[in-house]
């Protein structure tokens, strides 16, 4: 009897000893995926910051257009308000 318990407590021992180096490959495997999850976020936020720069930028540029428009429409109205007088 005594045997039969050791012998079972030996089994589960194995199966525990089995069970936490197939654990181990599952952890590495998990710290794996989180490395690439880790790498891929790096990169979509680098990505978000360079568009976040080039929408600035094309801001910038837009507003300048609609500055010299502006200017423009202005100079032309003035031109016109001009010609009617004459």
């Amino acid at each position: 009897m005594h045997s039969k318990k050791t012998s079972i407590a030996f089994a589960l021992a194995t199966i525990a000893v089995l069970g936490g180096c197939a654990s181990t490959g599952d952890l590495e495997e998990l710290r794996n995926e989180i490395d690439q999850a880790k790498e891929s976020a790096q990169s979509a936020s680098a990505s978000s910051d360079a568009a976040s720069r080039e929408a600035a930028e094309a801001k910038a540029i837009a507003e300048e257009a609609k500055v010299s428009a502006d200017e423009a429409n202005s100079k032309i109205d003035n031109m016109f308000k001009k010609s009617m007088y004459k």
